[in-house]
């Protein structure tokens, strides 16, 4: 595909000086020489876990699952299955033959009566109170009436005169202060002004302006003079720091490790691209070792051994597969089978049990009513239906 593209379209390589050109080739030597070895033994550790991890390991794991599944796990799955259950629900059928059943029964039969006649009852009694009530409110009625009657009189005859005349008076009072008020307000106002307004006035025009002005020029002149003292400070320190610290440390920052930290980052890029380069060389190595071996295991241990199994094991497995283990597993079907129905007759005789218990318990349930069939009945079915046209009645019958 980069072929294809034009000149222009393809990236430009950017140019690497001699110093990279130089570097690259003994760091990626070196690199080479002291990682090979490395990757080899990882790829030897990692071979022998994988191994260790499927010929070993997950083994032991499942065996170690199988036993305690069977140590704590099956007991707690029997105990609940064989012994809670079971007692559970013969304690349930205990609790609602004992508790259900009997709260049931004093329920229709006896609370309910009870609570027909007290709400019968209560009935009765709200009627009375509502008709004493009735009475008495009438009878309120007739008093409150009368009482309000009387207050009304009073308020029209007796009481509305006084309040006029009332307020009559305190309306020619209110006339007599507010003249009084307004005269010694007008007096009292005269007085402020002219004892207390226009002096002061007079002082602050004539002496506290002045004066503030003063003070106000005096306090910007000594302003101006200590900015001007701490302006020429602060020139002085900003240029003694700047010639004794900032301009070295700008000149070694520029001069000393600007340089040095590009040839380290040179050096520490090359080394990690070696790296990379050298690890995976020697993962293409490790494989080629990793597939000699294993041809030489092969060759060596694994075809002898497929052959011996091949050859030997496999005919004499048939052998003890035919003559001894196929006999045994029929055996042991026949037994499991005998097992079977001895377990299935003992929980038919169980049950046949718990069902005469009940019967000579409770009695006998009570069988439903047989509903008669068509041919039982007086009518005739649909078939047989009476006509005009057929002789099925008494009357038309030969």
């Amino acid at each position: 595909m980069d072929l294809e593209k034009s000149p222009a379209e393809r990236p430009a390589v950017p140019a690497e000086g001699c110093l990279t050109v130089a570097i690259r080739l003994p760091v990626r030597i070196v690199v080479l020489v002291l990682v090979v070895p490395v990757r080899m033994l990882w790829d030897a550790l990692v071979v022998g876990g994988r191994f260790l991890r499927d010929t070993v390991l997950r083994p032991v794991g499942r065996v170690f699952q199988w036993v305690a599944w069977a140590v704590f796990v099956w007991p707690w799955v029997t105990l609940w299955r064989y012994a809670v259950v079971p007692v559970a629900k013969a304690l349930a059928w205990l609790g609602y033959v004992l508790l259900v059943v009997p709260a049931v029964w004093m329920y229709e039969t006896v609370l309910t009566p009870v609570g027909h006649a007290i709400a019968w009852v209560a009935r009765g009694v709200g009627a009375g109170f509502a008709w004493v009530l009735r009475g008495l409110g009438a009878g309120f009625a007739w008093v409150l009436r009368g009482i309000g009657a009387g207050f009304a009189w009073v308020y029209a005859r007796v009481l509305t005169p006084v309040g006029r005349a009332v307020a009559w008076l305190l309306r020619g009072l209110g006339i007599g202060f507010g003249a009084v008020a307004l005269g010694v307000y007008r007096v009292v106002a005269w007085l402020v002004r002219h004892l207390i307004v226009v002096p002061a006035l007079w002082l602050y025009e004539w002496i506290l302006a002045p004066v503030g002005r003063a003070i106000a020029w005096a306090a910007r002149g000594l302003g101006w003079l200590v900015r001007m003292i701490f302006t020429g400070i602060g020139a002085a320190l900003y240029w003694t720091l700047r010639v004794l610290l900032v301009l070295p440390a700008l000149a070694l920052w520029r001069w000393v490790l600007v340089p040095v930290g590009r040839v380290l980052a040179v050096v520490a890029r090359e080394v990690g691209d070696a790296l990379g380069h050298a690890w995976r060389v020697a993962g293409h190595l490790s494989l080629a070792v990793g597939r000699f071996l294993g041809r030489l295991f092969r060759w060596i241990f694994v075809e002898p051994v497929r052959w011996v199994y091949r050859s030997v094991l496999t005919p004499v497995g048939h052998i003890v597969r035919d003559t001894v283990l196929r006999p045994a597993a029929e055996a042991a079907r026949g037994v499991g089978r005998v097992t079977r129905q001895a377990l299935a007759t003992a929980r038919e005789s169980a049950r046949q049990t718990r069902a005469d218990i009940r019967r000579m318990l409770f009695g006998a349930p009570r069988e439903p009513e047989r509903v008669p069939l068509a041919k039982d009945r007086r009518e005739p079915g649909a078939a047989e239906t009476r006509t005009l046209g057929s002789s099925t009645t008494a009357l038309t019958k030969d």
